[in-house]
């Protein structure tokens, strides 16, 4: 079927419910996510009158949807493409098929992402640490916050170096895991091929995890590693995260610092970071500041990068030393 009209799925969707009638769409909206329906009901709202060659259209459309996953369970995508081709030809054929399998991918474990992180602790705990890596890199980074938190600290730490390292992942190796996941839990997924891990992965999962987790894991993983544990401080704090800090943690770091480097990272600092740390300084110090940045002129990239490592070891090492608190994603620990 030859479509003259461009129409968004959205509104698609919301001619397919007014030609529904109310009852039936009531149903359909038992179904959906909040958002969602806000949506619909928006695009349902915007629609004042239906065309007839519309509705057809759009119920066509969806009637061959409708059949043609019917062939895909009854013997797969060949089965269905052969099915199609032979009722509606070829092109047509092509249109459904590509629509369906862009609709079936879904992201490894996506089953899990709804899952209580406790119960996949429950199962991963005693499997191989290279799994427990595998499956928390494709968790959302709250549940694999969670789950590292709770793993024993040699442990802890070995995950976190095989998450750090992992690159391109197999989908024969993600399929295998997936389905022990399946037959413990009882769900149906389909997996597809993904590239996860590396440091941004486990640099997030430690940014959710609680200071002493962190700092174990680090210290562990510092007797093997020195390079990838300096890999991963560089991006757990980047300097635009100053604005995180508390008053009296920025003016801590604005003693600590050297003046050349806070003037070279303030040159090209966001207005943001500047408003924060400029208000955190005493009003002569502000002036002589603002006068030096008039008068500092152009500045390499490199330098001011460099300048800004420096703040961020200062105030990684001024956090060591308890003078300061980095928010976190975990529970804080107070001794009182």
């Amino acid at each position: 079927m030859a479509t003259g009209l461009k129409l968004n799925g959205r509104q698609k969707a919301a001619i397919l419910l007014i030609s529904m009638g109310k009852e039936a769409s009531s149903k359909v909206f038992k179904h959906l996510q909040e958002e969602e329906i806000d949506q619909l009901t928006l695009s349902i709202a915007s629609i004042h009158k239906v065309d007839t060659s519309e509705k057809e259209e759009v119920l066509q459309e969806f009637h061959d949807m409708c059949i043609a996953q019917d062939f895909l369970a009854m013997g797969g995508i060949n089965y269905a493409q052969d099915v199609l081709e032979n009722a509606l030809g070829k092109d047509r054929a092509n249109q459904i098929i590509q629509r369906l399998t862009t609709q079936l991918q879904v992201k490894p474990f996506d089953f899990a992402r709804r899952i209580d992180p406790m119960q996949i602790y429950h199962f991963l705990q005693n499997e191989h640490p290279q799994t427990i890596a595998l499956v928390l890199a494709h968790l959302e980074q709250e549940q694999a916050s969670l789950i590292l938190s709770s793993l024993p600290g040699d442990l802890q730490s070995d995950v976190a170096r095989r998450i750090a390292l992992l690159e391109q992942t197999s989908p024969e190796v993600i399929k295998e895991v997936e389905q022990i996941l399946e037959k413990k839990l009882a769900t149906t997924i389909r997996q597809d091929f993904t590239v996860v891990g590396g440091i941004d992965s486990i640099v997030s999962i430690l940014n959710g995890v609680d200071r002493g987790t962190e700092k174990s894991i680090l210290e562990h993983l510092e007797m093997n590693d020195k390079e990838l544990v300096e890999e991963i401080k560089k991006r757990m704090f980047v300097f635009e995260d100053i604005i995180s800090l508390d008053r009296r943690a920025i003016q801590r770091v604005i003693q600590e610092v050297e003046n050349q480097d806070l003037l070279l990272s303030l040159k090209a600092a966001s207005p943001e970071v500047k408003k924060v740390i400029m208000e955190n300084m005493s009003k002569r110090m502000q002036e002589t500041f603002e006068e030096e940045m008039q008068f500092l002129g152009p500045v390499r990239v490199k330098d001011v990068e460099e300048a800004q490592g420096r703040i961020v070891s200062v105030i990684r090492r001024l956090e060591d030393m308890g003078e300061i608190v980095i928010s976190r994603g975990g529970t804080d620990e107070f001794v009182l």
